[in-house]
């Protein structure tokens, strides 16, 4: 059995809104793609805080989570992530402490730093510019004891949350979250589906800094990573300008929805680099491309778990694409 074959997988859906449609559709089609990984044998399937972006329709992600669990009945549930700093921890302890309650045993809690937006929106949500700068670990800490067994003199409880230990997962693109990780003894899941670059040096930090703890004796490290695939490699490349034209238009400052595929991008030489960095890890190809290069990438880190975040136009691509990772990778 090759190392990709023991590997889980999991699902990040960043429910994506697209050019002509709506955030109704978008939450169709996440509950389709949620009901169809299930049925493949994906571990996770987890949603993203993002707020104030034309194209993303998760910003109340603790209720799409509670809607994607209920639709669904083994595969585990969860955010990548919410960002903490964004919500008094004693709130988020009684969301996720409530659909732990709802769906026992299948909610995940992975918790990020970033804003999730723009300077105005932070202002909009009254968060603090420097927030989760040096009070990260302080905010972790208290949402943590609102979710582990109350102390006797605790006067401050989440009902429902205490007690009900839903797993943390800290996430991160750079070195921060993975030595806070390892610190913890807490699993952690490395951004690498927009920002690449720090992957290798952010998974030796978390590995050779681990301290065993009460929730894990050894590393968890989970990878997100874009997988495009298709039926050919030309296909995939041509479907993939979906995603190149997302994080185009967000170096331009004009995030957009969801645009159709096309033959030949419109962008200057500095424009593609940006793109391509972004996008460095990502792999786009037919099945035997995808399975060659899912697996290198499985060797070259070591994941216990690799996160696929699929971005299509079309939903039927998107759903195709999560069906072939499957099959090349068992």
């Amino acid at each position: 059995m090759s190392q990709l074959a023991s590997t889980a997988l999991s699902v990040l859906d960043l429910a994506p809104i697209r050019q002509g449609g709506s955030a109704a559709e978008t939450f169709r089609d996440s509950v389709a793609l949620a009901q169809l990984t299930e049925r493949l044998g994906y571990t996770r399937y987890w949603l993203a805080e993002h707020h104030n972006i034309a194209g993303i329709a998760s910003a109340a992600t603790a209720v799409l989570i509670g809607h994607i669990a209920g639709q669904t009945s083994t595969i585990r549930v969860g955010s990548g992530g919410i960002m903490l700093p964004n919500h008094p921890p004693l709130v988020i302890a009684e969301q996720f402490g409530t659909l732990e309650t709802l769906y026992p045993g299948r909610i995940d809690l992975g918790l990020g730093r970033a804003p999730g937006s723009d300077g105005a929106t932070m202002q909009a949500m009254r968060r603090n510019a420097h927030a989760g700068v040096d009070d990260f670990p302080q905010l972790l800490n208290e949402l943590r004891s609102y979710l582990a067994d109350a102390e006797p003199q605790q006067r401050v409880k989440a009902v429902p949350g205490q007690g009900t230990h839903v797993p943390i997962w800290l996430l991160g693109s750079s070195g921060y979250s993975a030595q806070l990780a390892a610190k913890l003894g807490l699993p952690f899941a490395f951004a690498a589906q927009f920002a690449p670059g720090y992957l290798f040096e952010a998974l030796r930090l978390y590995r050779d800094n681990f301290r065993p703890s009460e929730h894990l004796d050894k590393p968890h490290a989970m990878v997100g990573l874009p997988v495009m695939a298709a039926e050919s490699d030309a296909m995939a490349h041509y479907l993939a300008t979906t995603a190149q034209q997302k994080f185009l238009n967000l170096i331009r400052g004009k995030p957009t929805q969801s645009q159709p595929p096309v033959e030949q991008l419109d962008w200057s030489p500095m424009e593609q680099a940006q793109v391509s960095q972004f996008l460095g890890a990502a792999i786009i190809g037919g099945p035997e491309t995808v399975k060659a290069e899912l697996e290198e990438f499985q060797t070259r880190t070591g994941a216990d778990e690799l996160m696929i975040n699929s971005d299509f136009y079309s939903h039927a691509d998107r759903l195709r694409s999560y069906e072939i990772v499957a099959e090349v990778a068992r």
